[in-house]
């Protein structure tokens, strides 16, 4: 695939960035776990490179972008230069041949001529510190050979957008490093779409948040019409609260012409319900699937056609902040009410802005108002201390843009532009969602600015019950230190793996194992250095052999009918006894550089005499593992039923992957659609095992700990601290919420064993 220019989007996956940029790598990653994403292919960024190399406008073309962005009318100029050199050139032969041979291809495998999106992907889009939503175009409905051709281009050259140009500039980007992939994909003619948090866009709170409206996903992601807003509590998976819009556009493919265009709404549907229960929570669960495979919250675009459901696209939500201490009182005499779509309060004088035109009225500290922002009033958002709209949901631009800025917001207010006028004096909670008129007095104001948001965290509970957090990329590990977690309970090397560039077998079939070893070093570093000196349990390989082969050198990789019960976890690194070498050495790497914090998890056990030879191993391979703690995953009910097998055998700890041993418990596969409703990690039978694994590791001193979804439900939870688990390690959006409830728990049974005391 190196060498190809244009790639089928299931021969891509996560480690693939720099080929096909974030959206593409996401999209491919997403097929391979088997969620329902429409297929599709991609123009590569090498593809890009080579048609700016080839057509020799490089130097032309970035010396184009040398202007003050700050200065709109120059901006302006900038892009139509830019813009007109990436048109005015040709793509080379071959890659065009090969766009058209794919799109053939594609029409081929649907039986017909199909229509199909065509989307930018960026090399450095939706990184988990930059989210480049909206900063390029994507054109919607395409159909024929020579009409994708030119979308592809027109694609190309929105890179060169005003939008695009200051963001990066803002950002710290380099024009000349940033390429852009464009991923052609089947058109989903939704009847109805919208856009999912699969956390809380702003706190990271373990509430999924959906918007949709009718026809397709453009009016909701555009903020042209105010979607319908549903949020579900993912922990007991019930429906919060639910507001249902007057939609009064939508967008539809013409069935004539085959464009994207927009109608009104039918009066019928104006008023009613985009989402029936039964969706909503049919897609809270693929939120959590797909937050669950990339390990952080993610935004995830969906529709649904004849009740069949898509994930369009998926990306990193890049605005989540660290929870303040108080919330803001402004009393309620509001003026305006909508979304609240960030947090914060700001007061200051409204300024009305009806396009690009009046950017500069807006001064430093006034309040933006709008019908709906545009790409192009990011300068001026920059500068505003909030941002009101009549239009937009949570997934709108105003939305996005000011969590990313730090900068209070509310959306969906309906009739902003004709309430307030310029200059009046406003209040705006970002969190409530409302508008005051005047100033009002703030007890404990929230801080609007990451920084500072930072330094005014909740004060933290002290817990006999060790809190900790799961991490599985070192991009998370910021997020996971600001939980103020007692340790990381589950370190995932495998996520770390199948983001290196090619199969672990080919650094060692090409002489370069001490290259990987290093990668592995450097990752696992960052993780136990932030901890440091709270322990980091490090698990040992654990991926499947499907995820593996989509790698570089991955084509050896056994293809098995079920890979969750095949050949993964110990089974693997006890026969593939040169790659647990590698993983051995650079735990001895980590030891050396003087990390006494590290310990090492051994997962999918099913035998004592695994643990045994996973031990020797380690010690015939040099790694002291008398001075480290090692244990175990229990994840196969044969592990639970004869953990007195696995004391005997030696161990430090054991840690519950709840996951797996629901699915194997139950024999449920929870990614299968027609039993996943069987899912059920408080089944009777699920802590039943778990409960007797805990009495018996508290007998003979072992710690016990969970590391499995279900460690971050709180009720959960409470029955663990209630059974005498020694630690919980949950994921980050729900640390905060696990500890508030062991704290409570652990009082509860003090204040209970007083009065017993006592009677």
């Amino acid at each position: 695939m190196a060498n190809d220019t244009v790639v089928w989007l299931e021969e891509v996956g996560k480690e693939d960035i720099a080929i096909v940029g974030g959206k593409g790598a996401s999209l491919g990653e997403m097929i391979h776990a088997e969620l329902p994403v429409p297929r599709g292919f991609a123009v590569t960024a090498q593809a890009f490179r080579r048609f700016i190399d080839e057509n020799d406008v490089g130097e032309r073309l970035f010396k184009s972008l040398e202007v003050d962005v700050d200065n709109a009318d120059i901006l302006r100029e900038a892009e139509k230069e830019a813009k007109k050199i990436i048109m005015d050139a040709k793509i080379p032969a071959d890659i065009e041949k090969s766009i058209r041979s794919k799109y053939r291809e594609l029409c081929k495998r649907e039986g017909s001529e199909v229509f199909v999106a065509v989307r930018s992907s960026a090399t450095a889009e939706d990184l988990p510190d930059a989210s480049f939503a909206g900063q390029q175009d994507t054109f919607l409905n395409i159909k024929g050979e020579t009409n994708i051709i030119e979308a592809v281009k027109k694609c190309w050259a929105s890179l060169y957008g005003a939008r695009a140009i200051y963001y990066r500039v803002k950002q710290g980007f380099d024009h000349q490093k940033v390429n852009l992939c464009a991923v052609v994909q089947l058109m989903v003619d939704a009847e109805k779409a919208g856009v999912m948090f699969s956390s809380h866009p702003s706190t990271g709170e373990p509430f999924t948040i959906i918007e949709g409206a009718w026809g397709l996903g453009e009016s909701v992601v555009s903020g042209s019409v105010s979607p319908d807003y549903y949020v579900v509590d993912k922990r007991n998976k019930k429906i919060t609260d639910r507001k249902i819009a007057i939609k009064n556009i939508m967008h539809i493919k013409d069935p004539e012409t085959g464009k994207t265009v927009e109608l009104p709404v039918p009066d019928g549907k104006k008023n009613a319900k985009v989402l029936d229960d039964d969706e909503i929570l049919k897609l809270v669960e693929f939120g959590d699937l797909v937050e669950e495979l990339y390990g952080i919250p993610q935004d995830v675009e969906w529709a649904i056609k004849n009740k069949e459901f898509f994930m369009l696209q998926s990306r990193p939500i890049t605005t989540i902040k660290k929870k303040t201490e108080t919330k803001e009182k402004i009393g309620t005499s509001s003026i305006l009410d909508g979304l609240g779509a960030s947090p914060g309060i700001a007061y200051g004088e409204a300024k009305l802005v009806a396009d690009g035109s009046e950017l500069g009225k807006v001064k430093d500290g006034d309040i933006l108002v709008a019908v709906m922002t545009t790409p192009d009033m990011v300068p001026a958002m920059k500068r505003a201390g909030a941002i009101v709209t009549d239009e937009g949901g949570m997934t709108c631009h105003a939305a996005i843009v000011s969590r990313e800025l730090g900068c209070p917001a509310v959306v969906g207010t309906r009739k902003a532009t004709s309430i307030l006028t310029d200059g009046m004096k406003i209040t705006v909670d970002g969190e409530k969602g409302l508008v005051f008129e005047g100033k009002k007095e703030v007890e404990g104001a929230k801080a609007t600015t990451p920084e500072k948001s930072m330094s005014l965290s909740k004060a933290k509970p002290v817990t006999a019950t060790e809190v900790k957090v799961n991490v599985s990329i070192p991009e998370a590990t910021a997020r996971a230190v600001e939980t103020q977690a007692d340790g990381v309970g589950l370190l995932r090397i495998e996520h770390m793996i199948l983001g290196l560039p090619k199969h672990p077998k080919q650094y060692i079939k090409e002489g370069k194992a001490d290259e990987y070893v290093n990668e592995l070093v450097s990752r696992i570093q960052v993780v136990v250095d932030a901890f440091y000196p709270k322990s980091v349990w490090v698990r040992t390989l654990d991926a499947p052999t499907d995820e593996f082969r989509a790698m570089e050198g991955g084509e050896g990789e056994p293809i098995e009918p079920n890979p969750m019960l095949g050949f993964r976890g110990i089974r693997r690194d006890l026969l593939d006894t040169e790659h647990f070498a590698l993983e051995v050495r650079a735990f001895k790497e980590i030891i050396k550089r003087g990390y006494n914090n590290m310990g090492i998890m051994i997962p999918l056990v099913q035998h004592p005499s695994e643990l045994k030879r996973a031990k020797e191993f380690m010690r015939s391979n040099g790694l002291d593992i008398d001075k480290i703690e090692v244990g175990i995953m229990v994840e196969i009910p044969a592990a639970a039923l004869i953990i007195d097998q696995f004391i005997a055998e030696g161990l430090d700890f054991v840690s519950f992957g709840t996951n797996d041993l629901t699915q194997y418990t139950l024999a449920v596969d929870r990614n299968n659609q027609h039993v996943a409703h069987l899912y059920n990690e408080l089944h009777p039978a699920i802590m039943k095992l778990i409960e007797h694994v805990i009495i018996e590791c508290n007998k003979a001193g072992v710690k016990t700990s969970i590391c499995g979804q279900a460690g971050s439900n709180p009720k959960v939870a409470k029955r663990l601290v209630e059974l005498g688990i020694t630690s919980i390690s949950a994921n980050i959006d729900a640390v905060e919420n696990v500890r508030d409830m062991v704290a409570r728990t652990e009082l509860q049974l003090l204040l209970k064993g007083a009065r017993e005391r006592k009677g």
